[in-house]
Order: structure tokens, then sequence, then C-alpha cells
């Protein structure tokens, strides 16, 4: 190891790397509580893409695990270290290298926070569309890497929808170059997508191409509230069924309101016997947004809303957003909280969080859900007691179980959190034995040595 370690220090400079446990605890793991963590030989910070390639020879020829890592902000255990892994952070790789206005798309580091793409990117009128809630911290990488999504999605598809093309270090150390800076092309296979949700799997991201678009209208917005998650949903129901698509579609339960409440100290004009809340927004501009929002105020009346209201404020807007994104915050009142991530047809969200409620009941822990009603990624989170082994125990029956129900309704185990090291189990139940075995084939293919994140997604063999 003292070999691979002055090889790592050879490769990205002294500073580079850091061995002192105590400082290297906390790149051991992302902030999802349940999965496993080891302990890393080493967290290397590369600052080029010739100095990652150098990394993965160096830890190829030692035969050492290689765990890649953005900011940290995942909720599966995706970058969680394994014992005497290094863990590649790649957050100095932080360059905006292009941004081309006129062919809307921008060339990024991997290390880039996506608040500052955006950011940077607005001032030339436009848009980058994937908004994770940790959009002010989480890294382009880490989003490419989990194909994050966001309240967007609806309207704007998630990561991979956003991706024309990345440079990705192989398992050999050779760097390969995918995809285009065209709008179109379909030479050869789609190998962007393959490693787009790969979870540092297959290789190391270094570089990417993404699709812009022209910036939206500021947006209006509209919430209602609703005496039953049954008619919240069935409201849901009828904005998709009739083509109605808002920039924004998300979903409050009761539990969540309660607690956004009281943490911002404030009423979000549901009233007491409010179920579940809707906010919408739509960015097609002033007329198109009031024909739209009037639609939706429609649909919801019918479904049976006790209040329906639009504002095109943006200072109301941007309150209404605040209070969707403050929401795990807001439980941190009561304890620790464990989010889940499961993503179910439109049609069924209702039954869903209905699952959650009797689930609640029966594990004796609060169970607040919110998520994106457009596009069925719902986001059902425990709270408990960390320092219980009791309420420990109790929170993870509740996520899986909240997985259990979500399968049930014919959905999926993760809609953009990833699999990660807490859901390997529920990927092959999910994919089956057919399923596993390709992802397999690709993985023996790509990373022979099963040298990348061994243990994250599946079991290589």
């Amino acid at each position: 190891m003292e070999t691979l370690l002055a090889e790592l220090r050879a490769a990205v400079g002294d500073t580079g790397v850091l061995t002192d446990t105590d400082v290297t605890a906390s790149y051991q793991r992302d902030m999802m509580p349940l999965a496993p963590h080891g302990t890393p030989l080493a967290v290397v910070f590369p600052t080029n893409t010739e100095q990652v390639q150098a990394v993965v020879r160096a830890c190829a020829k030692a035969k050492t695990p290689i765990v890649p890592r953005g900011a940290g902000s995942g909720l599966s255990g995706a970058a969680n270290a394994i014992d005497g892994c290094v863990v590649l952070v790649m957050t100095k790789m932080n360059d905006i290298i292009e941004v081309d206005a006129d062919n809307r798309l921008a060339v990024v580091e991997p290390g880039v926070i996506n608040l500052d793409l955006r950011d940077a990117v607005e001032k030339h009128g436009l848009f980058y569309p994937p908004d994770p809630s940790s959009y002010d911290w989480c890294t382009i990488g880490g989003n490419l890497s989990t194909n994050a999504g966001g309240l967007c999605c609806v309207k704007y598809g998630v990561t991979t929808d956003s991706v024309l093309g990345i440079e990705v270090v192989l398992a050999d150390g050779e760097l390969l170059k995918t995809g285009r800076r065209t709008v179109k092309g379909v030479a050869g296979y789609d190998l962007t997508k393959l490693f787009i949700g790969s979870e540092g799997t297959l290789g190391v991201i270094t570089k990417a191409t993404l699709a812009l678009r022209p910036l939206p209208q500021a947006p209006s917005t509209l919430v209602a509230a609703f005496p039953t998650t049954a008619q919240a949903g069935a409201a849901v129901s009828r904005i998709i069924k009739e083509g109605l698509v808002p920039s924004l579609m998300e979903i409050m339960d009761r539990s969540s309101i309660e607690a956004v409440e009281r943490y911002l100290k404030t009423e979000l004009g549901a009233g007491p016997g409010c179920a579940a809340l809707l906010i919408c927004q739509s960015d097609a501009g002033a007329e198109a947004a009031q024909r739209e929002l009037n639609k939706i105020d429609t649909v919801c009346h019918d479904a049976g809303a006790d209040l329906v209201y639009a504002t095109h404020d943006l200072s109301e807007g941007r309150d209404l957003l605040t209070a969707r994104r403050a929401v795990l915050t807001a439980l941190e009142v009561y304890g620790s909280w464990l989010t889940d991530d499961v993503c179910v047809p439109r049609t069924r969200i209702a039954e869903l969080i209905q699952g959650c409620e009797d689930i609640s009941r029966e594990v004796g822990l609060r169970i607040a859900v919110v998520g994106h009603a457009g596009d069925g990624n719902m986001h059902p989170t425990i709270v408990y007691d960390p320092t219980s082994p009791d309420e420990f125990a109790r929170a993870r029956k509740a996520f899986d179980d909240i997985l259990a129900v979500g399968l049930a309704l014919g959905g999926t185990v993760t809609g953009e959190h990833g699999v990660g090291k807490i859901k390997r189990d529920w990927l092959a139940q999910e994919i089956g034995p057919i399923g596993l075995r390709v992802h397999r084939d690709i993985k023996r293919a790509l990373d022979p040595e099963n040298l990348f994140n061994p243990g994250s997604m599946f079991s290589a063999t």
C-alpha cells in the first residue's frame, strides 16, 4: 500500500492525498444512514483528467477499489467507501469549460455545483433544467452518476435528458468520449446513457456536454388544498390525462404540511382539514400560463379541492416552493429522518400515500410524504430517534415496506436517488434474474477486475 500511496501522491501531489483517518472519516459516506460504509485507504482529489487516469492506473495495478464521489449529497450510499478503497473526490474539477449560447450547450467538469451552472448559463438567457433538492450544493458529476431528477422533471425530464455526451475514464485508464454536440445523432450504441445513472460502477466521468434550453418565462403558481389524498390523486390523474404539462407539480401530505408550518412559523393556507396540498407552476408565459392554471384550477375544484389559489407574484410563488423544499429540514424538529424514493404510476399516488399512512401506524413512527406528482416520484420520509436501536429497526422496516408497496402498485424502487448500497436486493427483485445477468455482463466487460465502486447497485458475481 505504501507503493500505491507514493504513486497517488506522484499523480496528484502530496496535498491531494489524505490518509489521516480523522480527516478521511468525513468522506466515508453520503446522506443515507442505513447504507454500510468502510474505511478508505486514502481520499484523493484530482484536478484534471490526466490525474484521474493516473490514479485509476495506479489503483488497477494494485488491485485497489475506487469509489468516485461528488459532494456527498446522495441518498443511497452509492458514494460510500469500502475498507481499503481509494475515494476519488471530483469536487476540484469544477470548471465550466464552455457555454455555447448559439448551439445551446455547455461543457463542464464533474465538480461544478448544479446551481453555479444554472446561474452561469442564465446570464446567456439559457436554462439548465435538472434541479435536485440539493441543487445548491450537489455536483453535476453526482447528478450524472445517479441520473438525478428534481422538481421540474414533469416538463423537462431528468438529468439524462439534458446530456449530449461525456468523457469517462475506463478501468484501464483509457479515456472514452461518447455522444456529440449536435441536436441529433444515432451513430452506434448510446454509450452516454449507459454511463448516466451507473453510480460510478463503470467508469469515472471527467467531462460532460450538456444541452441547455431558452430561459423560461417567470412562473405563475397555483396551490390547491384537498380534504383527502384520494381527491388530490384524482386531480393529478386528470391534469395528466388532459394533456396539461405544468413546469412543476408537487404534492405534500398532512404530516409534511404540519412540519413545514411549524418550522417556518407560517401558514400555507391549507387549513386544519387539509390532507394533501398540490403546488403547480407554469412557465409558459403570462397569457399561456394563465390559461394553463385556469384549467388546473377547474380540475382541482372538480376533484373536490377546498381551496385553490393562483398567483403571478414571483415572491409568493417562491415562498411556496421554499416551503416544499424545506420539508426535510422541517422534519428534523421531530427527530432524524430517513428518506425513501419510490416512483409509481401517477394514477396510484394516492394509494402510495395511503400505504405510507398504514405503515406509519404499524411501525409507530411519523412518515411524511412529499414528491413530484407530475411524474409519480414520491419521497416518503421516516422520522425516528437514532439513539434508539428499536426505533432504528422500525425505521428500516418501514423503509422496506414502502418499497414493497411501491412495487406492488406497479412502480420502481428508485425514481432518482439511485440504488447504491441500500437497495441492491430490491433492484434484483425489480429487474429479475435475466436483467441482473445482463447488468453483470456489462460490468465484467467494462470493469473485469470489479474495481469501480464494488458492491454498489448489485453484486458483480
